[in-house]
């Protein structure tokens, strides 16, 4: 198996939570009212499936090994783009946190900046998904061995498997401090 094979799978998951993103900003836009509930549910997702576990997977394991390749400057600014918009995915998750914690506690002045994260989200994702997918996994098998690609794959799984204990070690220790 190539180690693309299960981050397009991720990638799948990722898109129905940014359908459900989409048609939550399609009820905000219609109706001014938003779903706190919904919306602490899709930054948790975002926040620990797609950035900390995919985009983990992706930038610790994936990108540091192409980090010690001879990439080609097409690929290299590919790379630097997919790393920036991680990075892009990360501050406007946060933003829509704190907005929606905001809003949630009284402060309707938070609506716009609700309504501009959620935009930014499901504009971003499927353009950096079709990226990922399209272009710069394909290139991989320049650049990586068989025998590499399923030393990667063993990784994302030691990774995975680490990640959801780190989750709820989390959650445990946040209610025990309550």
């Amino acid at each position: 198996m190539q180690a693309r094979g299960p981050l397009m799978v991720e990638h799948r998951l990722i898109e129905q939570v940014i359908q459900s993103m989409r048609d939550h900003l399609d009820l905000v836009v219609a109706t001014g009212r938003v779903d706190a509930r919904a919306i602490e549910e899709c930054v948790d997702f975002i926040h620990v499936y797609a950035d900390r576990t995919h985009h983990g997977k992706e930038e610790g394991i994936l990108f540091r090994r192409l980090s010690h390749r001879p990439l080609s400057l097409q690929h290299q600014v590919v790379l630097e783009e997919l790393l920036a918009e991680h990075a892009l995915a990360r501050r406007v998750t946060g933003e829509l946190a704190e907005a929606n914690r905001l809003h949630r506690d009284g402060d309707p002045s938070t609506l716009a900046a609700i309504r501009g994260s959620l935009e930014t989200l499901v504009e971003l994702y499927p353009r950096h998904i079709e990226k990922e997918d399209k272009l710069f996994f394909p290139a991989l098998r320049a650049y990586l061995t068989e025998d590499e690609e399923e030393v990667m794959l063993a990784e994302f799984w030691e990774f995975d498997r680490r990640m959801i204990h780190e989750k709820y070690r989390a959650v445990a220790h946040g209610l025990a401090a309550r």
